[in-house]
Formats: structure tokens, sequence, C-alpha cells
């Protein structure tokens, strides 16, 4: 795998001040965002937090990303260390996919049966640049923050162990309620 990745530099943010480093692998850039002690902490808390445009930056009530990464980021600014922005968007669908994907969610269907009829898996995301990041920042045992059993199984996989699971449980709303249901009940995600 050719990974291109930037220097370090720092983002001060309303949730807390960061370091940041950038990876990029073919058409698709990534993002480390690490606590300024982040190099100091021997496990640290991690976030991989799949992108989500219509969530993260336009706050969509549909989902639960934007609660999800403020949630990892407070978290992470206060107790020490790394949340990955994973830029691919809808499960790794892409936007115009997604947005088709919301139009069928609009005629009642849920996300997997929204991905399924446009042809798609349930999740397509691809975690391999996680594992370069990962060992990259030279991680080896860290305390995972999520709901997602697939992250957890494909990071012990890759011989990173998962000390602890912290739970990324946000407020639910009227619009996001489906979505959140879905994902515990056909995905197994852990709430």
């Amino acid at each position: 795998m050719n990974i291109e990745k930037s220097n370090i530099a720092n983002l001060p943010t309303k949730h807390g001040n960061f370091r940041i480093r950038a990876y990029k692998e073919n058409h698709q850039e990534h993002l480390a965002i690490m606590s300024e002690n982040f190099e100091e902490i021997e496990t640290p808390y991690v976030r991989v937090h799949s992108e989500c445009l219509t969530g993260d930056a336009l706050g969509s009530l549909k989902c639960d990303c934007q609660a999800q990464l403020n949630l990892a980021l407070e978290f992470i600014a206060r107790e020490g260390g790394l949340v990955i922005y994973h830029r691919q968007e809808g499960r790794n669908i892409g936007l115009l996919n997604k947005v088709n994907a919301y139009a069928l969610q609009d005629q009642g269907r849920n996300t997997i049966e929204a991905n399924l009829e446009l042809g798609f898996k349930e999740d397509e995301r691809d975690y391999s640049i996680v594992e370069e990041i990962f060992k990259d920042l030279k991680l080896t045992n860290i305390k995972l923050i999520t709901n997602n059993p697939s992250k957890i199984e494909y990071i012990e996989s890759i011989n990173v162990g998962v000390e602890e699971r912290i739970p990324a449980i946000t407020e639910l709303n009227k619009h996001n309620i489906h979505y959140v249901e879905t994902k515990k009940k056909h995905m197994g995600h852990l709430f």
C-alpha cells in the first residue's frame, strides 16, 4: 500500500487543542487527530470515525454521526488519545450514492436495504488505512470508543489489543431513531 503522510500540525478547536497528521491512500485522504499528550500515553483512547459529510458538517439529524464525533473529540481532548477521521463517506459508497440511499430511506427503506438496493453491500468500508496509521503511530494497545463490533474485530485482527470498549452513546431524535435501531438490530451495534 502506497501511503503519503503530512507533517504534524497544531489544530486548536472548540473541543480543545489537537495535533493532526493527514494520510493519503490513492484518492482518499484521512486524518489522525491527536491530543497534545498523545505520545505520552501508553494505552490511548481511540475512535475510528467514519466520514459523514451530511452529519459531521451539515448537522443532519438522520444519523448520530456528528454527535458521536463531538463526543469523541471532547473525550480525547480531556482524557488523551486519538480520533482517526476515516474518509469513506456513506460506509464507502460515496456521497452521490449516499444521497440516493437517503432518497430510498425517504421511501421507507432502512440504511441496509437502501445500500443493497443500490447494488452495494450493507457496509463497503475498508479499514486497511487504519492499520497503516496505527503502525505509523506505533499503537499496539488501545481503548476503543465505538459501538461497532466490526471495528473491534478488525482492530484485533491486525494484532492491536483492545483493552477496553467505551460506548459512543448519544441522544436520539425522531429523525435518527430508526437509523440507530437498524444499526443495533441488523449490524449488531452495541448500545
